[in-house]
């Protein structure tokens, strides 16, 4: 019962952080009319606290690795809270604000070094890819809170009102992991020596990451550009917009549970991976002709375009830990988040830019590309399935 606890507890904590990281687009029309920013400047505001959060990833894993993951998630998801506090009502004007993301998304990095180590700590490997798919819903469940809160709330208060929602949730969450989060026991260091480097000899990690940055093209591009199509392309208020897309990014945060679960039943996750990029390269391809040409069809191919490109991350999370091994998977889960998060920050700005020079449909075609490519170099060789099985036993011995 207590592994499910820090579940939980590691489940919120991401979310409530990706609720602020990645949240700012559903503020863009707001952006647009109280700060009078053009969608480029929007673009590069969105990716302010993705750059910050890149920037510390690597320093609060090390404090992880020293301290623990309770005090690490606790302080920096409190320093967050403080921030986007004076976010809500203190700063005002492009510069300014995007400073402050970008202190918020450095203190949110914290949640994103360590919440993924307290669930792969707490779980076997027979239940690890399910856990690890119910943490990974805190990204669209995050987006979808976001989604849902802040059109209005915006509407009705200005980006203050906006921003001091998440600076309350955030500051909650806080209290919540330093009173009832226990980080898990840490295996006891082999008397052989250190264990050998994963990386030394073989491109497989690397190839796992760089698929899986690959594939956060198409996911940040349907998930941070769908509420200003639907406002510019269909005429839909940026409050219904925003409505569609919590249940889009609710039915995301459904699939990462039920592609953990398959994961677990058939022994592999690299192969899944491979057979949803293929599928979101298709689907996004799809979208790009419906935003071309919209149709009523168009919102319905938003919302699975949002939920079906959301679907892989727990998968590549999961399966770089297990090859890293529990010597390296810290290490090596810091590599991962950092190419994630790194195309997490340059996708906003540079589609906004193609964009704006183009159309929609364009900044669709590159990111279904992009899925392509990744399916192309996910590595299933035939003996994937082995090397997982002893990898998984590795890492629970």
């Amino acid at each position: 019962m207590r592994r499910w606890i820090m579940l939980a507890l590691g489940t919120a904590a991401q979310t409530a952080a990706c609720a602020f990281v990645y949240g700012i687009p559903y503020l863009a029309d707001t952006l647009r009319r109280q700060e009078h920013l053009d969608l480029t400047q929007v673009g590069l505001l969105v990716a302010c606290p993705t750059a910050g959060l890149v920037l510390a990833l690597y320093l609060w894993g090390a404090a992880a690795d020293r301290w623990g993951e309770r005090v690490v998630i606790a302080l920096g998801l409190g320093t967050a809270a403080g921030a986007l506090a004076v976010a809500a009502w203190a700063v005002h004007g492009m510069v300014a604000l995007g400073l402050v993301l970008v202190l918020a998304g450095a203190a949110g990095a914290s949640v994103y070094s360590a919440s993924g180590r307290l669930v792969m700590g707490w779980f076997t490997a027979g239940e690890r890819g399910l856990a690890m798919g119910i943490r990974q819903t805190s990204t669209p469940l995050g987006m979808g809170v976001a989604a849902l809160a802040m059109p209005p709330l915006s509407d009705a208060h200005g980006l203050g009102g906006a921003f001091g929602f998440l600076a309350v949730v955030c500051g909650v969450i806080a209290v919540l992991i330093a009173l009832f989060a226990a980080d898990p026991v840490r295996p006891e260091k082999a008397a052989a020596g250190p264990a050998p480097n994963p990386y030394r000899g073989s491109r497989l990690l690397w190839r796992i990451h760089g698929s899986a940055a690959l594939l956060v093209v198409p996911q940040f591009t349907a998930g941070a550009f769908a509420l200003v199509l639907l406002v510019d392309v269909r005429g839909w208020s940026p409050v219904h917009a925003g409505q569609l897309i919590a249940v889009a990014q609710g039915l995301g945060a459904v699939s990462r549970i039920v592609v953990g679960r398959w994961s677990d039943r058939v022994g592999e996750r690299l192969r899944p991976m491979r057979q949803l990029a293929v599928l979101t390269a298709a689907l996004v391809g799809t979208t790009a002709v419906a935003t071309a040409f919209p149709s009523p069809l168009t919102p319905v191919l938003l919302v699975a375009a949002i939920a079906l490109t959301s679907s892989t991350n727990g998968l590549s999370f999961t399966s770089t830990a297990e090859h890293a091994g529990p010597a390296w998977s810290g290490r090596a889960l810091g590599v991962h988040n950092t190419g994630q998060n790194l195309t997490a920050a340059v996708v906003p700005p540079l589609m906004a830019a193609l964009i704006s020079a183009t159309a929609y449909w364009p900044g669709f075609v590159l990111a279904a590309a992009t899925a392509c490519a990744s399916a192309l170099i996910i590595p299933v060789p035939a003996q994937a399935a082995a090397r997982v099985r002893r990898a998984r036993r590795t890492i629970s011995a």
